[in-house]
């Protein structure tokens, strides 16, 4: 029988086309080039910019800033227990969500992990 992959074990990691500044307050603006014809058309006809800049709140802000290439998903969710204790609640079913949307957008890439320890 084949095991699932479990997404919590898996490490994200920040694309490389995506860059980022982080503010005094420590909320992360992620900027992302909009390339490809039909944006081309939009920024010519439309105005758009180049670049949009999304500034992430409290919550995803720390999330990103937790990336780091090495910390699993469940280690990051560790991190936002500790960090932001009830209000991060559901926990594990608001950051798969996050993570999933950062990789749908190809903010992120997610590497497989190794599994977590059962803890007795």
């Amino acid at each position: 029988m084949k095991k699932e992959n479990n997404l919590l074990d898996y490490i994200p990691l920040i694309s490389d086309q995506v860059s980022w500044t982080e503010d005094e307050q420590h909320m992360v603006t992620v900027d992302v080039p909009n390339k490809g014809l039909f944006n081309r058309i939009a920024q010519i006809c439309f105005g758009r910019p180049p670049i949009s800049h999304i500034a992430l709140e409290e919550f995803g802000s720390f999330i990103w800033r937790q990336i780091d290439g090495k910390n699993t998903i469940y280690e990051i969710a560790m991190l936002v227990k500790e960090q932001f204790g009830e209000a991060a609640e559901p926990l594990y079913d608001r950051l798969l969500a996050y993570f999933r949307t950062l990789q749908g957008h190809g903010f992120v890439t997610l590497r497989p992990g190794q599994p977590q320890k059962a803890k007795s």
